[in-house]
């Protein structure tokens, strides 16, 4: 056990602040299986801070505030299946921004989706 971290987490997680925290969660569960963690409300009910896992990381994230505006984020998360992944996160509500995509100069194959909260997910699968 690490004394200066939570058992299971990384030493980085990317933060997140966005238009709408409850949308975010439920796309990350949706798509990435993604398990909720903390959610702390302010006293408006809105999303101060929230964490969901998605396998061996955590995503952190905030809901938008006066004077904390949304940010247009960019997240890479590797997938088992990349295409499964992609038709999940449409599903979802998701915009595709890229097909999955096999490109000769790359071991990944990646596509990318923009959620409903505006979040840019980038997601690759490395065939074997």
């Amino acid at each position: 056990m690490t004394t200066f971290k939570p058992d299971g987490y990384n030493s980085a997680s990317p933060y997140l602040i966005v238009k709408s925290a409850d949308a975010t969660i439920d796309f990350l569960k949706q798509v990435f299986d993604g398990k909720p963690l903390r959610r702390v409300p302010r006293e408006d009910g809105s999303v101060m801070h929230a964490e969901v896992r998605i396998d061996d990381s955590v995503i952190m994230m905030g809901e938008a505030a006066e004077h904390w505006p949304a940010v247009n984020s960019h997240v890479h998360v590797y997938v088992p299946d990349v295409d499964a992944t992609y038709q999940k996160a449409l599903a979802a509500g998701g915009t595709s921004i890229m097909e999955p995509l096999q490109r000769s100069e790359e071991d990944d194959k990646r596509g990318g989706v923009t959620d409903p909260s505006g979040i840019h997910w980038w997601i690759a699968t490395q065939p074997s």
